[in-house]
C-alpha cells in the first residue's frame, strides 16, 4: 500500500512539474512576443468590419494647464461647491469623489434628498477623450453636460438660470470669474465652461501596463502577461475596448440592459442610445467606458448590477448574443476559471490608485 502511495505522489509531482514548466515556457514566449513594439504584436481577435486601435501608453490631457490656470481653478471650486444644488447639500463631487477615482462607489448615484437615480455614476477620469457624454450619449460636450445634473430634479435639483444671481452675491466668486474670463460677468455658459475646463484636467495615474510599454518588461508578472494576451485574443475584449484608453468611443448593445439584479426583466429595459436617436438599431446601446482604473471604479455597468469583477467576467464568458438584441460580438468565450483569473489580473495591471488631490477652499 505504501509503495502505491509513493508512486502516486511521484506521479502527482511529475505532473505538477510538467504543468509548471509548460506554463513557464508559455509565459516566456509571451514575454518575448510582447516585449516587441506594439506595432509588432500579433493581430487581435476582432470581428470583420471592426475599426480598432492598438493598446498604448496613457495619453495626457490636451488641456494647457498654464494658459488656463485661473479658469481651471474656478472650475475646481465650482465642482466642489454644494451651493450649485437646490438643497445646498450636493456638489458635482458628491457623485465624483477624487479618493474613489472620481466615482461614488455606489450601484446607482444618489441625488436630491436621497433619491436613487436610474444609472451608475461613471468615473470622470480621462473624460476629455469622449465624443459624447452620459451612458446614452445625450450630450456632445462637457460644457453641455454640465447643465443636466444641476437642473435635474433627482440629482442636484438646482436651477442653472438662478445660479449666476446667487454667485454674484459672493465677492470672491465675482473676482474669480473676472480673472478667469478677463471681463466681468457670471452666467450659465461661463459656469459650464469653467467646470468643463477643470474636468478635462482629471486623468488617470500611469499603471503597471504603462511601465511595461515604456520599457520595463518585468513590470507585468506572468499571470498579468497571459491576461494581456487573452484580452487581445480569445477574450475578444478588443472588439470594444481598444486604444490607449481601452475604449472605442462608440456605443454597443451587450445585453446588459435587460438585466436587473442578475435577472432578465423586460419591464425594466433601459433603451440607452435609442432614447437620444430614436433609431431602432440603437436600442439598448450604451457608451463603451474606458477600462483604465476599472478595478477601482466598481460596481460596474450602466446600472451597477455587477458587484465583483469575477461576476462580470463570468457573465461575459457565457456570452449574450441575441439577448435583448445584444450584438454578435458578445459571444460565448469558453475561458477556464484560470484564464478568467488571468484576465482579471491584467485588469488590475491597468488600474491605479487615484492621484493625490487637494480639495479647494470654497468662497464664503
Amino acid at each position: 500500500m505504501r509503495k502505491w502511495s509513493i508512486i502516486l505522489c511521484l506521479l502527482i509531482t511529475v505532473a505538477f512539474l510538467v504543468s509548471f514548466t509548460a506554463n513557464e515556457s508559455e509565459a516566456e514566449s509571451l514575454r518575448k512576443m510582447y516585449s516587441r513594439p506594439p506595432s509588432e504584436w500579433p493581430k487581435p481577435t476582432v470581428d470583420a468590419g471592426i475599426e480598432w486601435k492598438e493598446l498604448g501608453v496613457l495619453p495626457a490631457s490636451p488641456v494647457n494647464k498654464d494658459s488656463l490656470k485661473q479658469l481651471i481653478e474656478l472650475g475646481k471650486i465650482l465642482f466642489f461647491d454644494t451651493r450649485l444644488s437646490g438643497s445646498g447639500k450636493l456638489s458635482c463631487a458628491s457623485c465624483h469623489q477624487p479618493e474613489l477615482n472620481w466615482t461614488d462607489g455606489k450601484e446607482k448615484s444618489v441625488g436630491h434628498e436621497g433619491t436613487v437615480n436610474k444609472r451608475n455614476s461613471p468615473s470622470i477620469q480621462n473624460t476629455w477623450f469622449y465624443k459624447k457624454l452620459f451612458w446614452d450619449g445625450r450630450s456632445n460636450s462637457l460644457e453641455d453636460q454640465a447643465f443636466a445634473p444641476i437642473n435635474s430634479e433627482s440629482e442636484m435639483h438646482g436651477d442653472i438660470r438662478e445660479l449666476p444671481r446667487n454667485l454674484r452675491k459672493i465677492k470672491a466668486y465675482v473676482a474669480l470669474f473676472n480673472a478667469a474670463f478677463g471681463s466681468e460677468g457670471i452666467d450659465p455658459d461661463r459656469i459650464a465652461i469653467a467646470l468643463a475646463a477643470f474636468e478635462r484636467t482629471i486623468v488617470s495615474r500611469p499603471s503597471k501596463f504603462d511601465e511595461f510599454l515604456l520599457g520595463n518588461k518585468k513590470a507585468l508578472n506572468n499571470e498579468e502577461l497571459k491576461g494581456l494576451h487573452l484580452f487581445r485574443t480569445r477574450a475578444r475584449c478588443m472588439n470594444c475596448h481598444n486604444g490607449a484608453l481601452f475604449s472605442d468611443n462608440q456605443f454597443h448593445n451587450n445585453g446588459f440592459h435587460v438585466y436587473e439584479n442578475g435577472f432578465m426583466d423586460s419591464a425594466k429595459f433601459d433603451k440607452g442610445l435609442y432614447n437620444v436617436t430614436h433609431n431602432l438599431s440603437d436600442f439598448g446601446k450604451f457608451k463603451t467606458p474606458s477600462l483604465r482604473d476599472v478595478m477601482k471604479t466598481g460596481p460596474w455597468m450602466h446600472i451597477g448590477q455587477m458587484k465583483t469583477m469575477t461576476e462580470l467576467i463570468s457573465h461575459y464568458n457565457k456570452g449574450a448574443e441575441g439577448n435583448g438584441g445584444a450584438e454578435k460580438t458578445v459571444k460565448m468565450l469558453f475561458l477556464s476559471l484560470k484564464e478568467q483569473a488571468e484576465l482579471q489580473a491584467f485588469l488590475h495591471a491597468i488600474s491605479s490608485s487615484p492621484r493625490h488631490f487637494n480639495k479647494p477652499l470654497i468662497p464664503e
